[in-house]
């Protein structure tokens, strides 16, 4: 029979109590050989390299300045000249300057002269040079320029900037009426006998303004819109001339006789009171600020514009335009196909450059618009042409 051997309960707790101490000794070898390596302190950052001064800026060139050009001299000016009736303030700047709008920068307004700004027929202008400036000097009627003199003539004596009986009739037919006239304009109701319309010696009742007796109005229908050709803001309208008429009974509605009709007048027709005394005694100058505009219509409604020919402007005192103001003209270079340019059928479009055409001078001014008058033409002006600082 197989011997087997068997274990007491004290041997075997005795045997676990041994193991025990290889069991812990061996967890620790483990631990310590899965546990990550401490970590090396980290390396201080290098020290910034030594500074080094940097040169200083350069001083910033000057702004450039903008000089006016000195005027220039007409090469055929006299040295002296006696104002005769019929000039005007725009011929003797030409007759003296190259450019006409120059003449503040050369006249000189002797404090010791009454109203020295004003010129009548008998004065003597003539050119000097002071600290080696061309200076244009003003004796009254040819005495000695240094000697105060209270002047007797009437101003209207004076010469004006541009010939006035070229305006009148503009002034007495305006083409032209901007949107606040439409709106507050008086305006013929109706006539006695109910007719729509009415002519010269017809009396028509008219309301819209405080009328005084013998006051004298023009008669006008409106005409198209005239917009602005570079935003199309309506800017006024064509205004037509009608006629001529004088209240001769004031009241509401008062009393108008028509003393003369170029067109029927009609109920709703606006009347716009006469200019007889628009003062015209400014200098010609180039604008203050950049301008450019457009013609937007012509007086008497002529196609072709040329000298003492009145234009209206898409530009006005919003703008900076003043009366005396003197703009030069441009024509718009159309646009024109070249036959020559290479293509069987379609020919390459070209835009022409823009030509000098002339000069006006700005004589009226409201808000939105002006009203001009050639100067020079050096070519025929059209509607849309440019304007702008000369």
């Amino acid at each position: 029979m197989e011997r087997v051997s068997a274990l007491s309960p004290s041997s075997t707790h005795s045997r676990l109590i041994r193991s025990v101490p290889v069991l812990i000794a061996s967890m620790l070898l483990s631990a310590c050989a899965s546990s990550p390596p401490a970590e090396e302190p980290a390396a201080a950052p290098p020290a910034p390299p030594p500074a080094v001064a940097k040169p200083a800026p350069a001083p910033a060139a000057p702004a450039p300045v903008y000089r006016e050009p000195a005027p220039r001299l007409n090469p055929a000016h006299p040295d002296r000249y006696v104002v005769v009736k019929g000039d005007t303030l725009w011929d003797i700047s030409a007759m003296f300057l190259k450019d006409p709008w120059y003449w503040p920068e050369i006249w000189y307004a002797n404090p010791q002269i009454a109203n020295p700004h004003l010129i009548y027929p008998g004065d003597v202008i003539s050119l000097v040079y002071i600290d080696g400036k061309p200076r244009l000097v003003l004796e009254r009627g040819g005495t000695d320029r240094l000697s105060p003199r209270i002047r007797t003539e009437p101003l209207d004596q004076a010469i004006q900037t541009i010939p006035y009986e070229i305006i009148q009739a503009f002034l007495s037919k305006p083409s032209v009426l901007d949107k606040d006239t439409i709106e507050n304009a008086p305006y013929i109701m109706t006539s006695l006998d109910g007719h729509l319309v009415h002519g010269a010696g017809n009396e028509v009742y008219v309301r819209g303004a405080d009328f005084a007796d013998s006051e004298v109005y023009s008669v006008m229908q409106v005409g198209e819109e005239l917009r602005d050709p570079d935003d199309g803001d309506l800017l006024g309208y064509q205004g037509i001339y009608v006629g001529e008429g004088t209240i001769v009974r004031t009241g509401d509605p008062a009393t108008l006789f028509l003393n003369s009709t170029e067109r029927e007048a009609m109920d709703g027709s606006k009347l716009l009171p006469a200019v007889n005394d628009f003062p015209l005694y400014f200098a010609p100058r180039s604008p203050e600020q950049p301008i450019e505009g457009s013609i937007i219509a012509v007086f008497d409604g002529v196609s072709i514009v040329g000298q003492y020919q009145i234009v209206t402007l898409n530009r006005g005192s919003a703008d900076g335009l003043d009366q005396g103001h003197v703009l030069a003209v441009y024509q718009g270079g159309r646009t024109e196909r070249d036959p020559f340019s290479k293509g069987l059928m379609f020919k390459e479009k070209v835009t022409l450059p823009e030509e000098y055409a002339g000069l006006l001078m700005v004589f009226r001014v409201f808000d939105e618009i002006s009203y001009g008058l050639i100067v020079r033409a050096e070519s025929p002006i059209n509607v849309l042409d440019m304007v702008r600082n000369p």
